[in-house]
């Protein structure tokens, strides 16, 4: 026990909230051999088994819970040092990580990236794409942009715009329905629904209950859900950032209803210049975007 250290402990949280060797290594940086002999070695030290091969990825055994639950006040200390140090970098350059959702990451954020490079060179990017919630305290990524209606409290932001929602086809099924898809027709086409925490969204908690005989495919990703609904696999309910040609946009679904897109990040790093202008850039070209 005298050579624990504290990379082994910070392997052993990082599986512990990757759920993986492979994106635990990707996180540290390292390789996944480095991963796996660090925390084999870990499980040496403690004398037990540290995680168990799951359907779902790597899960915690007790024991690991009870050295993570030890390891955490250790945890909350360096992240702290860590953002008062980086807080304090006033040259605009070096490293921005950026997570984004997959539609967003893919069309709006490069042109805008492209933008501030262009503004400032000694600033480089790493993009995430990923509509998972990340842990902007241990920095996975320094800003986070998401469509949320509850930002989390501890982090700062701003509403930078809000997307409609609508109800999409291809020309395949518009032409076979004559035009009539509304939403009292959906029973009588078939539906793109949900699965995965996407089914949380009152959007598709509506169409399960309203609709759920129609229904003959399911997504857990908004814009997988949209290239399934341009093929003609079903009539689908997306936001309106989604749309393009081979998407027909049939009627409004639910007035009101909306996505908010926040920029995000975590107060400690507000002084960090780089930071700074890439979170300000970000927040206005998406003001400028007409969804």
């Amino acid at each position: 026990m005298q050579d624990m250290d504290w990379n082994a402990l910070k392997v052993l949280i990082t599986i512990s909230q990757c759920g993986s060797l492979k994106a635990a290594a990707r996180s540290l940086g390292v390789n996944y051999t480095t991963v796996l002999r660090r925390i084999e070695t870990l499980e040496q030290q403690v004398g037990g088994k540290l995680f168990e091969r799951g359907a779902k990825g790597y899960v915690a055994t007790q024991l690991a819970d009870e050295i993570l639950a030890l390891t955490k006040p250790m945890q909350q200390s360096v992240e702290h040092i860590e953002r008062q140090l980086i807080g304090r970098e006033l040259q605009p350059k070096g490293l921005v990580k950026i997570t984004a959702p997959f539609n967003i990451a893919n069309r709006y954020l490069p042109p805008i990236l492209k933008t501030i490079s262009n503004l400032y060179p000694d600033i480089t990017f790493e993009v995430l794409s990923s509509n998972d919630i990340f842990n902007l305290n241990s920095r996975v990524a320094d800003i986070a942009i998401r469509a949320t209606t509850a930002p989390p409290e501890h982090l700062i932001g701003r509403k930078a715009v809000s997307i409609p929602w609508s109800i999409f086809a291809a020309r395949s099924l518009v032409d076979k329905y004559t035009g009539s898809i509304n939403i009292d027709t959906l029973t009588a086409c078939p539906l793109i629904g949900a699965s995965g925490h996407l089914q949380e969204l009152s959007g598709f908690s509506w169409l399960e209950s309203h609709c759920h005989q129609a229904i003959v495919t399911r997504c857990d990703e908004l814009t997988a859900m949209s290239y399934c609904a341009e093929q003609g696999l079903g009539i689908a309910f997306l936001p309106q950032d989604q749309r393009r040609a081979g998407l027909i946009e049939v009627a409004e679904f639910s007035p009101g209803n909306t996505s908010d897109l926040w920029i995000l990040m975590h107060p400690d790093l507000r002084r960090t210049e780089r930071l700074r202008i890439v979170y300000d850039h970000l927040y206005h070209a998406f003001r400028e975007i007409s969804f």
